[in-house]
């Protein structure tokens, strides 16, 4: 099994390290000491300090306000559609598919929304919420690299364990380890600012919001890069009766036995004090007259039958670890038995490591709401990729989220008269990663695979998105002093064919394997760093191997922008032997499109692939392949990392705006200028209503100059 490349290949990142131990902060760490009757007592406690404090609070927020500039809305609710593409949108509100969202277009506004460049979710989450670009709030990619070891990391967050000291003054005395968990994307989100002049917001589910950091006057759920229990990215289980022998499927294999009509086995847990991996008993009693399995997960029974989700399950493991999980039996008949276990999430109830803020934000949905995925991708395409489920298992699991993910959106709503409320929902992006073939009948993907079941599915989603809206603006009201947005990150496009640029790079002598080697392995196994100039991995682009910066650098920094531009332009005229068509619509130098202080630790070149073109699976992982082109024959066949000017993200607002070239930079001053906060000068979007006079450092009137990503005049 290799399911770190598997879970990158997917294009959902992966907490990885050089010791894989530190991704996960087991109970040795003691960051389980905080159990469910102190969490109960610490939220008791909470409650009663909050009421205790409110008349003081309620004085102080009257004086601080005073003379302060006035909101000009009272409410302001931002909803996400992660992915949701405006093209597709505009075709099924002609066809009649999107009435909903065709009167919203009709009352305020409806418009493509640049996204960010690179146009990956990462990057363009974190443009949203800081009102920067990525050389302002380093995020590039699910992944970069650790310039120390060539190794890849996750570019968002930092968890690790940390030694614990006591200061003597004249020593320190070593106690222990301690968990840390800290967020590396930089600059600051709007709502902090917001929280600073007394205006509350819930987030809820925002990408890149993990570890939540603290900040005043306001609640937040993590999204994107919230780790399962084990510290994966989503690892799920697969039991089987069957022998797959050697056959990879990725997640975690186990082999069981079924002895009479019932299976006994254990979900594999968190390393423990000793290092290895914890185990929690399950047990699947199967009566073949009712075709009813009664499944018991600890303290947990419940019955289902074939092809049907478990609630969640509570799953514990030594030490007070919780984690939640679903099982849906997969194959179950006269031969074999086969189950599907989803990655173990960690339990809202009882959280492992914080998910929220404040820390009992978490567990306070739980008990409103009840369990609910906390994974930051929860929707398991890998296992759909794998084929371990099938395309009716991965929409019964998406829609099962989508529908606790509502739960919370009303609860924010109803709390939250005042200030703002922002929830973004993933189903809309992960079903269309994974349905997109069915787009495109001479998709490679198709071979082999339901053609015709599933083919209404991207359409029937544009579909359930107008019914949702529906659902929210009833929620929201029609008071003209809130302001409400649809908004999306990026668009989608065809995912055809994969490009391993590490093996161009190798062909051009630009990198190098150890005994004049063809192909290497995943993380760069075989790569010469002494005679290695540029490599990439992840998704977005080219690093130059240079002298100061990587541990084996050989390109000598002057040197760094001629070679840059050598491979930009031999890369533009890469040609797919298939088609006969050059496949990039641009190669970006960095620097020429980015000049903030966290572009040098950045990708030297940003690849803007044509439609139907991606980094391959292989490529992602930092592997060599023998060809450079390859057929992408994974259900995951649409995507978005191509050049940012083919898949803008979309917005609908119940207000006009003030511009026909709208970005996700925007986002940010927007929300500040409507609560009366002034914008901070490093902000690059402006204001989109009333007049357009905010200054930022990059032009505002010269988007179309390059199709929508913002350049310097």
């Amino acid at each position: 099994m290799r399911p770190l490349r598997l879970l990158l290949a997917a294009s959902l990142g992966l907490i990885v390290t050089q010791a894989p131990a530190l991704a996960y902060i087991g109970p040795g760490a003691g960051f389980a000491a905080a159990g469910s009757l102190l969490v109960l007592l610490g939220t008791f406690a909470l409650a009663f300090g909050i009421i205790l404090i409110w008349p003081i609070k309620a004085v102080l927020k009257v004086v601080t306000l005073r003379g302060k500039s006035k909101a000009k809305i009272k409410r302001l609710v931002i909803l996400g559609l992660d992915g949701f593409d405006p093209g597709l949108a505009k075709k099924y509100m002609d066809e009649g598919r999107m009435p909903n969202f065709k009167a919203l277009a009709e009352d305020g506004c409806f418009s493509p929304l640049s996204t960010a460049m690179p146009s990956i979710s990462p990057v363009a989450w974190s443009t949203f919420a800081t009102g920067v670009d990525a050389s302002r709030h380093n995020i590039y990619d699910f992944l970069t690299r650790d310039p120390c070891s060539y190794m890849p990391v996750l570019s968002s967050t930092d968890t690790h364990m940390a030694p614990r000291n006591i200061n003597l003054g004249f020593a320190k005395v070593p106690f222990g380890q301690r968990a840390v968990y800290k967020i590396l994307q930089k600059s600051q989100p709007f709502w902090k600012l917001l929280g600073q002049n007394h205006i509350w917001s819930s987030i809820l589910r925002v990408p890149i919001t993990f570890p939540p950091q603290k900040f005043k006057n306001g609640t937040l759920l993590a999204g994107m890069c919230v780790p399962d229990l084990q510290g994966t990215q989503g690892s799920f289980s697969f039991y089987s009766t069957r022998d797959r022998g050697g056959e990879h499927i990725g997640g975690q294999q186990f082999r069981i036995v079924q002895r009479g009509n019932r299976v006994e086995s254990n979900l594999k847990g968190p390393a423990g004090k000793d290092g290895h991996p914890m185990k929690s008993p399950f047990t699947v009693e199967l009566d073949n007259d009712t075709r009813k399995a009664t499944i018991t997960v600890g303290k947990d029974c419940v019955q289902v039958g074939l092809a049907e989700y478990t609630p969640w399950m509570t799953v514990s493991f030594d030490g007070g670890v919780q984690g939640i999980a679903r099982l849906r039996i997969q194959t179950w008949d006269d031969k074999d038995v086969e189950i599907y276990v989803t990655p173990i999430n960690i339990d809202p109830d009882k959280p492992a490591m914080p998910i929220s803020e404040p820390f009992v934000y978490s567990i306070y949905l739980s008990k409103m709401i009840g369990k609910y995925a906390t994974l930051g991708l929860a929707e398991d395409t890998w296992a759909l990729n794998e084929r371990v489920i099938d395309e009716k298992a991965f929409l019964d699991q998406a829609w099962l989220i989508f529908e606790e993910r509502k739960k919370m959106f009303w609860d924010a709503l109803e709390k939250t008269k005042k200030g703002m409320v922002t929830c973004v929902f993933d189903t809309t992006d992960r079903i269309s990663h994974m349905f997109y073939r069915y787009l495109d009948p001479t998709h490679p993907a198709n071979e082999g695979k339901d053609t015709t079941e599933f083919k209404d599915v991207i359409p029937d989603l544009y579909a359930r998105m107008d019914d949702f809206l529906v659902e929210v603006r009833e929620k929201v009201g029609n008071d003209p002093d809130t302001v409400f947005m649809v908004i999306s990150d990026h668009g989608f496009c065809n995912f055809r064919r994969g490009v391993n640029i590490n093996a161009w790079l190798r062909d051009e002598g630009y990198l190098v394997l150890k005994d004049n080697a063809r192909t290497s392995g995943d993380w760069f196994e075989n790569v010469d760093w002494e005679r290695t100039r540029a490599f990439t991995l992840g998704l977005t682009g080219i690093f130059l191997n240079k002298k100061g910066r990587e541990r084996g650098g050989i390109v000598e920094p002057s040197e760094a922008p001629a070679l840059a531009r050598e491979i930009q332009e031999k890369l533009d005229q890469l040609v797919d032997p298939e088609t006969g068509e050059t496949i990039m619509n641009e190669v970006f130098l960095t620097r020429e499109v980015h000049d903030g202080p966290y572009a040098d630790l950045a990708p030297e070149l940003l690849l803007g692939y044509k439609r139907g073109y991606r980094h391959s699976w292989d490529c992602a992982t930092g592997s060599v392949t023998e060809d450079i082109f390859s057929d992408n024959t994974k259900s995951w066949s649409g995507d978005h990392c191509v050049d940012p000017r083919l898949v803008p993200g979309v917005i609908w607002s119940n207000r006009k705006i003030n511009t026909d070239q709208p970005c996700l930079a925007d986002m940010a001053p927007t929300a500040l200028d409507l609560f009366g906060v002034d914008i901070p000068g490093y902000m690059m979007g402006a204001p989109l209503f009333g007049e357009r006079t905010h200054v930022t450092p990059l032009s505002t009137d010269k988007l179309a100059d390059r199709g929508g990503v913002r350049v310097r005049s």
